[in-house]
């Protein structure tokens, strides 16, 4: 409102000889409407992007297609990998049903998984996916296409697929991670491996689990990662002590610490005439108890296994770490 509008809207009171100028009451002011914010904070967010959906990689036990791959490319006389945007030849033409426009994944098989972090005799084989094609001309025996997404570097040979349809789970408003929850008593399993070689992974990284279809795990399920209470330490083991059990302590010329030091071994018994306490048998007899470290979140699902997404860390999560469904 102008100073000149507002001066006509006030009221003018005589008192004692002087014109007072009084303000509009509250009920004549326009209030501003409200404003509602959406913040990244109230937003639906997806689990995973483009990257982790499309370039996670699988252990699957059924047989896979190796007839369809990529057997030329336009620049092979110069380079041997490809990328972006790079041309190759595909032996999928039009008597193999192909289209232009058509989008097919480029999968590698790197072997048969062998690890001691699960309790399952026979996971299968690891597929790394290594990007994505896009038809660009079809032909009678191979079709041209041009890379559209590269998880890694393409070579001739590299199988190719259709392309499976993926969708993120979406991101839940789950509050801060409980890291004190009691187990949910449903399935439990083993990280049996990371993508990229990593043994001690963290959020937004790629982890394979050795629960799948048969243990009725589904795309877009939690799960809890946890470990045994103590265990976990890389580089030194739980059964150590810090000061050994024989050691009596510091003695000096005047105090004389002796065996009443700090430092000194705790005895067992009511009078303190039994054997030395150690760290490790103190933890003997008590209730079974676990350190939770994180959250996945499954985003493909295989026969014996499923390919996850790490949401949530309290601290790196480790190849060999259990899992339990939420």
């Amino acid at each position: 409102m102008s100073p000149k509008q507002f001066l006509k809207r006030s009221l003018s009171v005589a008192f004692c000889g002087l014109a007072v100028t009084v303000a509009p009451s509250l009920a004549q002011r326009t209030e501003p409407t409200p404003v509602k914010l959406i913040t990244s904070a109230t937003k639906p967010m997806a689990v995973a992007g483009r990257t982790n959906l499309y370039c996670a990689g699988y252990v699957q036990s059924s047989p896979m297609d190796t007839e369809s791959r990529i057997v030329g490319a336009v620049e092979e006389q110069e380079q041997f990998n490809y990328a972006q945007n790079d041309v190759v030849y595909v032996n999928m033409g039009d008597g193999k049903g192909a289209r232009v426009g058509d989008m097919l994944a480029v999968v590698r098989p790197r072997g048969r998984v062998s690890t001691k972090w699960t309790r399952k005799s026979d996971l299968g084989f690891y597929v790394q996916e290594v990007g994505a094609l896009e038809v660009i001309r079809v032909k009678g025996d191979v079709s041209v296409a041009r890379v559209k997404l590269s998880c890694d570097s393409f070579h001739l040979g590299d199988l190719v697929q259709p392309m499976p349809e993926r969708t993120s789970p979406m991101r839940e408003d789950r509050g801060i991670l409980d890291r004190f929850a009691d187990p949910s008593g449903k399935a439990t399993g083993r990280v049996f491996m990371a993508r990229d070689g990593v043994e001690a992974a963290t959020r937004d990284q790629i982890v394979y689990i050795d629960l799948g279809a048969e243990d009725n795990v589904e795309v877009g399920d939690y799960l809890t990662v946890f470990r045994p209470l103590g265990k976990g330490n890389l580089f030194k083991g739980d059964g150590g002590e810090t000061v050994r059990a024989t050691d009596a302590g510091f003695q000096s010329s005047e105090y004389r610490g002796g065996t009443f030091s700090i430092q000194a071994p705790r005895t067992a018994g009511e009078r303190a005439g039994g054997s030395v306490v150690t760290t490790e048998n103190a933890k003997k007899g008590r209730p079974a108890l676990r350190k939770i470290v994180g959250e996945l979140v499954v985003l493909n699902v295989k026969e014996r296994t499923a390919t996850a997404v790490i949401t949530r860390t309290a601290q790196e999560i480790h190849t060999g770490d259990w899992v339990e469904l939420q």
